[in-house]
């Protein structure tokens, strides 16, 4: 980036449901100047979530949409939208939040969702993928960050990285390695799109 061009920063809010890691890595970066944005809110489906903790001691807004509270998927899913609009984001970070987005919220936010997950995309997509690639019996395992769409861990791909999986390994060791890469690859794939380098060609997504 020219260094002389001053940097717009983007507004972006998170979807987690659990302790918030990869939330944390992500304001992390943003503290440290790493990213050029301001996390203007956590959104989550769970009132014990450690990320609103996390969010607190942060100074960022948290917003609870709890699906056990709705009568059915679409009016949980009606809220949720709400509650994403109310935000203003540019980009939406999806950092281990465990529901899968409907059809209107992927259409209303298209371009501007990126989730990580943590296998080698397209292998052992959905649940318990640490798990998977034991059982599999494979030799590298790891993350994947890619732009959200309606399928289950089917967007267009930004950020792989990857970890040795010996043969002794478990599912929770191997979580653990994984992790680590997590939080290296999330941040860096938001500071790219804060920057505006990522150009998506069909399922190719290219770093200028």
């Amino acid at each position: 980036m020219d260094p002389e061009r001053p940097v717009h920063k983007k507004r972006i809010a998170v979807l987690a449901s659990g302790r918030g890691s990869n939330f944390q890595a992500v304001i992390d970066a943003i503290a440290a100047g790493e990213i050029p944005a301001v996390c203007v809110g956590l959104i989550t489906d769970n009132p014990g979530s450690h990320a609103i903790e996390r969010a607190k001691a942060a100074g960022i807004p948290a917003v609870i949409v709890e699906y056990a509270r709705f009568p059915s998927k679409a009016a949980y899913e009606e809220a949720l939208l709400a509650a994403m609009r109310g935000c203003r984001a540019d980009l939406f970070v999806l950092a281990g939040y465990m529901r899968i987005l409907g059809s209107g919220i992927v259409h209303a936010f298209s371009g501007r969702m990126m989730n990580i997950h943590p296998a080698l995309l397209p292998a052992f997509a959905g649940l318990h993928a640490q798990r998977q690639a034991i059982e599999y019996g494979v030799k590298v395992a790891g993350c994947t960050v890619h732009l959200g769409d309606e399928g289950t861990d089917t967007g267009p791909i930004v950020i792989q990285r990857c970890v040795p999986v010996p043969p002794d390994d478990d599912e929770s060791a191997l979580a653990d390695r994984i992790l680590v890469e997590e939080h290296k690859a999330l941040p860096l794939a938001v500071k790219l799109f804060c920057e505006d380098r990522l150009e998506v060609a069909g399922r190719r997504v290219w770093v200028r």
